[in-house]
Order: structure tokens, then sequence, then C-alpha cells
């Protein structure tokens, strides 16, 4: 009998883990506005996007998986290599009621891996990451979102498709020429 109870219980929890998120295509934004959306920096602030975050151009670092950081990490040590210079917030963007029921033990998780002078530029996504995810699109969902906006929430540069140093020179090209 217990065994029973445990494999529902199991069965149960990978069903929900399962039943909240739901695939939508990868697509281009560029040309499209943002879509306004609120989240909270690991400081515990909560802010509004874009309206909160662009002062002139600002990039988004947007993930939906964990193993998404690894290439968000390697678009970071591209940007500080080349000296780009542009305000970058990182959005750990998760779908459904599920996460939302953890979100403080995941950000818990996320301060002890980051140090605290990152924490304002990691702003956490649940109730509107589904909005996100329909916007970019989440197949491959290794694979960072690298969304250029500027200071209206206008999508300047976007690319899904992993880190490359051509994707990066590219976005590099389009924050030089911005005022």
């Amino acid at each position: 009998m217990k065994l029973n109870k445990r494999i529902t219980i199991a069965f149960t929890f990978m069903l929900m883990l399962t039943a909240c998120s739901t695939s939508y295509p990868n697509k281009s934004v560029k040309g499209q506005v943002f879509p306004s959306v609120s989240g909270e920096s690991l400081e515990q602030e909560r802010i509004n996007i874009p309206t909160d975050i662009t002062q002139n151009t600002t990039l988004l670092l947007i993930g939906y998986k964990q193993d998404s950081q690894f290439d968000i990490d390697r678009w970071l040590i591209g940007l500080d290599m080349t000296n780009t210079l542009v305000d970058v917030y990182e959005l750990p963007t998760i779908q459904g009621m599920f996460p939302r029921m953890f979100s403080t033990m995941i950000n818990n998780g996320m301060r002890k891996g980051i140090p605290k002078e990152l924490w304002k530029g990691v702003i956490t996504i649940y109730k509107d990451g589904d909005a996100i995810q329909e916007f970019t699109g989440n197949e491959n969902g290794n694979n960072a979102r690298v969304a250029l906006l500027d200071k209206e929430g206008l999508v300047l540069y976007f690319y899904d498709r992993g880190f490359s140093v051509q994707a990066l020179n590219e976005l590099k090209s389009v924050i030089d020429k911005q005022p």
C-alpha cells in the first residue's frame, strides 16, 4: 500500500511539472515592443519590464531553463571581453503555477550561487513567464533569448540560437549605433 501511495504521489508531482509548461514556436521579435511584465530582483525589489529598466538601451538575457545559464554566462563573458557598455539584466523566466509555489526556494537557491553585488541585475519572472515565452517562443529552451530594447521597450536586436561570436559582434554593432 505504501508503494502505491508513493507511485501516486510521484506521478501527481510529475504531472504537475509537465502540465505547467506550454510549448511556443520560436519567432523573431525584432521591431516589436517587449510585453509589459513584472518580476522581482534577487534584492527583492519589484521591477516592471520594460518601463523600470529602459534608461537608454537595455539588454535582456532571458533563460527558460536552468541549463540556459551556461549560454547566458557565455554572453556575459563575451560582453565583458569586448568592453561592450550596456545595461544588462538576466531574466530567469519560468511559466506555470507550480514553480510560483516554490519561487522563494528557487530565488534563495539563485542567491546562494550569485554574488550579492549582481542580485540587482537578476529579475525572476514567474507570474508573467508565459507572456515572455509566448512572445519569443521557447523551443530549444537551453538557448538564452537575447533582446536589446530601446527606452520605449522596442526590440532592436533579438537572437535565440545560442552564443556565437558573430551574434555578439552583430549585437555590439547595434549597441554602438545607439545614442
